[in-house]
């Protein structure tokens, strides 16, 4: 796969929680968990199971901080 965004990170699929349109999905990335929702029919069309290898692909103009 070739792909424009610069910042991957490969983990392990440790949850899926699908909903009426979209799942959520969390992935262990060295300790720390990434979630992501993406729809039910990309996590179906992607073969997604709970133990499975998989990649967060995060492609971001902006990062932005906030305090209280």
């Amino acid at each position: 796969m070739k792909i424009s965004a610069r910042n991957i990170l490969d983990g392990t699929i440790v949850e899926i929680t699908k909903g009426a349109v979209t799942s959520h999905i969390k992935l262990d990335i060295g300790g720390k968990t990434v979630t992501a929702s993406i729809t039910n029919e990309s996590a179906a069309e992607l073969g997604l199971e709970v133990g499975g290898k998989a990649s967060a692909v995060i492609k971001a103009s902006d990062v932005m901080i906030g305090v209280k």
